[in-house]
């Protein structure tokens, strides 16, 4: 067993690339872990600077200054940003406040509803059953609503933070598209000699992620105001805020469309009851997931995931573990990077049994 074990480590890492290649991994992942929450702020610019490079570098074709191009699109991004908030956060802050008065309607109508399901199908439930279906909801949404109280509460104590952050990441986005070239040449001063594996790596992540990052954030906007289209052709209730969710519940692969169809078909059962009404829009948001899943998706992320479902969800999971919102976000990013780690060291140790 240790022969194999001893074999297995000369063949991976007798050469100092791999060697050089697992300490930088182990750096990153480790200042990610430990100290992830003091560079929340350097991620999120190096993701707006991902998701700029591309208009930056074709306007830099047709202007000939980087600096110029980075300006323009910064002012662009931060006026559509500022729209959004001004325009839409509004609309969805008071669609929220409606539908929070109302909740507490939803909730004791749910209720009645599942009292009397044992009326009508004797056979498949029992009251016993309901009742403690129903008091097992209630403690949930009485611990949700401890948990929103409490994050309201810590959330005031971080809005200085946050108005700080605001005015920084755009900043430091900025400076990163300007200055992407010194700082690319600065990184790279850094980094060991032995970096041959570093760079492989790096080239084939690297457009990966960029890819990535423009393609959700267009899968976003698409799902989203498809879904606000329909439930308002539908004449659903709350289908801005609906559509919202919707559009975001893409961030979480196969998860988040499972978590949001519960808010939508509550709403619409609220509304409409077992209504050929309900059906329709229970329909029509699974024909949304269906084009987004088998349409929307190959055509957005044909050049950046290449992954088995199976191993998008397990991302899904483990890096959400660690490292909550952001490693949901990142979770195909770094599926992506761990494959190409392994066929990086693969492709290495093929090399060195070659010789």
């Amino acid at each position: 067993m240790f022969e194999l074990v001893k074999a297995w480590y000369i063949k991976k890492f007798s050469d100092p690339h791999s060697v050089t290649l697992l300490l930088m991994l182990v750096a990153t992942v480790a200042l990610l872990y430990f100290f992830g929450s003091y560079v929340m702020p350097v991620l999120v610019a190096i993701v707006i600077a991902y998701l700029l490079e591309w208009p930056v570098n074709k306007l830099t074709r047709v202007t000939g200054s980087r600096m110029l191009s980075a300006v323009v699109v910064m002012a662009v991004f931060v006026g559509v940003a500022l729209g959004l908030v001004f325009g839409i956060v509004p609309v969805l802050w008071q669609q929220l406040s409606n539908l929070l008065q109302e909740s507490p309607t939803m909730v004791e109508e749910g209720k009645d509803f599942l009292l009397h399901l044992p009326e009508y199908y004797p056979t498949l439930i029992s009251t016993t059953q309901v009742q403690a279906i129903v008091s097992s909801v209630e403690s949930k949404l009485l611990e949700l609503g401890e948990v929103i109280v409490s994050a309201s509460l810590t959330s005031l104590k971080d809005v200085v933070a946050w108005m700080i952050y605001l005015v920084l990441v755009p900043l430091l986005a900025f400076f990163m598209l300007k200055d992407k070239s010194e700082l690319t040449y600065g990184i790279s001063k850094i980094i060991p000699k032995d970096r041959k594996l570093i760079s492989q790596v790096w080239y084939e992540m690297d457009q990966q992620i960029m890819n990535y990052i423009r393609g959700k954030v267009f899968e976003i906007v698409i799902v989203g105001v498809v879904s606000f289209v329909t439930f308002s052709i539908l004449d659903l209730r709350y289908a801005a805020l609906l559509g919202t969710l919707v559009g975001l519940s893409v961030l979480i692969p196969f998860i988040g469309a499972a978590l949001v169809t519960l808010p939508v078909a509550a709403v619409a059962l609220f509304q409409f009851g077992l209504a050929p009404e309900f059906w329709t829009i229970l329909i029509a948001y699974g024909v949304i997931q269906a084009l987004d899943g088998n349409v929307l998706v190959p055509l957005l992320f044909s050049e950046a995931v290449d992954l088995n479902p199976v191993y998008i969800i397990v991302a899904v999971l483990f890096f959400g573990g660690l490292w909550g919102f952001w490693g949901v976000f990142f979770a195909i990013p770094l599926a992506s990077l761990v494959k190409a780690l392994i066929n990086a060291w693969s492709s290495k140790s093929e090399e060195l049994l070659a010789k």
